[in-house]
């Protein structure tokens, strides 16, 4: 009998003990994001006139992903890709203000099936049912907190939906309340024992730049900016102006990302908790002649990827030259915290090799614009294309035929295009066959980009854009009134 109690007995320690092993617990995840930041303008990446002391403390303590590329570089195709996994032709959203599918296995709701509780704050831009109209639960990919508005640039007379459907107006620069709102939610989260996977995502410092708290435009106002090497000269003066209130807003959201930082810390929560911070895109700002973005030049697809994880990687900051595109955030974010990847996801799972237990074998992501926008109108030189971006080099086709060679590395502002430079033609095979490679692989046979708009039963206005109060998903057009 004695024999036999000492047997149960040891094996209930060991069973409690597995137990204990197999249920550490989940890391908390809080995801910032903004929209237009371009990776070269911070502190930390070398931008001598922008204040980012924030960020730039922020990095020294994180893993910087200086690789980190924005594949397709416009606001919903990027969202859509960021809650998927997917690439934009397969997830459907590669124009901007059209519906991401409700039924899609998105990000938030594998969290929320581990047991994760999920919030949301700020834009959102993948509803496509009119800019301010209400987003209902069941198009909300599993988000349960939620304060978010479909989409607006009026930063100082800011709105959106909250948690009892109510239509509310955020005070005074929506970054600051959206951030305070975080903060209130991280707070509450002290003493649970549930995970929380955290969105908030900013609209700064996407134009208009004049939108910019004063008090930090001033921070630039006197200032003698320096100007990148590939904005044309009659462009300088026009550009400092618009610097003033680009940078101002940058430092805004510095401010915002230290407070998010303080208040995980005070909570308790920063060890176990995985953070950070990126962009959805840059912002050309007239570098190659060219103000917004869409392009495949970096100041359009490089983005800054700073990810804060101390039970990783403890208190020491280090680069990770990996290439890192938009699909593969959700799979890598999901590898980090130990949770399974869906069969529909398309990007790969990088976080063997930020934990270091496999070797970096990234080469190549594809970059790629489906389908010309308003703001780059065919008439204009608009055209869609595909291409790759390695460590080293940018290579572009559109559907003509080779259309751009950077050397990134010794032309870092891309002022040499080496398309049609014989001595590169091995070169340019290789980077085509990476093209074609990861074509193949995403399926994308790359036709026109009207084919994509009626294949998808999308309808364009005359400027081959998506009326921003239009949504057609799949063949069921709805019209707001």
């Amino acid at each position: 009998m004695k024999f036999c109690a000492t047997i149960i007995f040891a094996g209930l320690v060991l069973m409690l003990s597995s137990c204990t092993e197999s249920e550490a617990p989940k890391p908390n995840v809080v995801f910032v994001f903004v929209d237009e930041m371009r990776a070269q303008d911070t502190g930390y990446n070398g931008n001598p006139d922008v204040l980012t002391p924030n960020l730039d403390k922020l990095v020294g303590e994180s893993i910087n992903i200086s690789n980190a590329i924005s594949g397709c570089p416009v606001c919903s195709p990027y969202r859509g890709s960021l809650l998927t996994g997917q690439y934009p032709l397969t997830h459907g959203v590669f124009v901007n203000d059209v519906l991401l599918d409700p039924e899609a296995l998105s990000m938030p709701k594998v969290f929320k099936e581990a047991g994760y509780e999920t919030a949301y704050i700020g834009k959102w831009h993948l509803d496509g049912h009119g800019r301010n109209s209400f987003i209902p639960k069941e198009r909300r990919q599993g988000f349960d907190y939620w304060k978010v508005l479909e989409c607006t640039h009026n930063y100082n007379d800011s709105w959106y939906w909250g948690n009892n459907d109510q239509y509310k107006k955020w005070d005074g620069y929506d970054a600051f309340a959206q951030t305070d709102d975080a903060i209130a939610y991280i707070s509450s989260k002290k003493e649970s024992d549930d995970p929380f996977f955290l969105m908030i995502s900013y609209g700064p410092p996407h134009t208009p730049f004049q939108q910019a708290p004063e008090a930090y435009k001033d921070l630039y106002r006197n200032k003698d900016l320096s100007i990148r090497d590939n904005v044309p000269q009659e462009y300088h003066e026009i550009v400092r102006r618009h610097l003033i209130g680009y940078y101002g807003h940058i430092t805004a959201l510095d401010k915002c990302i230290g407070d998010i930082q303080d208040a995980l810390k005070n909570a308790g929560l920063d060890e176990n908790t995985v953070f950070i911070f990126t962009s959805d895109h840059g912002y050309m700002i007239h570098s190659q002649d060219w103000f917004y973005k869409q392009v495949p030049y970096e100041e359009s697809i490089h983005v800054p990827f700073i990810l804060k994880y101390p039970s990783l990687h403890g208190d020491t900051g280090r680069e990770i030259d990996m290439m890192l595109n938009t699909p593969d955030i959700m799979p890598t974010l999901l590898g980090l915290c130990g949770l399974p990847i869906p069969k529909s996801v398309e990007g790969d799972d990088l976080s063997g090799i930020i934990s270091g237990e496999s070797k970096d074998f990234t080469d190549a992501v594809l970059i790629a614009c489906y389908h010309p926008f308003g703001q780059w109108p065919r008439k204009d030189g608009g055209k869609e294309y595909r291409g790759v971006r390695t460590k080293q080099y940018t290579y572009v086709h559109d559907l003509d035929g080779p259309w751009m060679l950077f050397d990134n590395v010794n032309d870092p502002f891309q002022m040499n295009n080496l398309v049609h430079n014989r001595e590169y033609n091995e070169l340019k095979s290789l980077l085509h066959k990476k093209m074609q490679t990861l074509l193949k692989k995403t399926n994308d046979d790359f036709e026109p980009g009207m084919n994509y708009i009626e294949r998808w039963n999308y309808v364009v206005d005359d400027t081959e854009t998506i009326p921003y109060r239009t949504i057609n998903f799949k063949g069921n057009p709805i019209v707001n009134p």
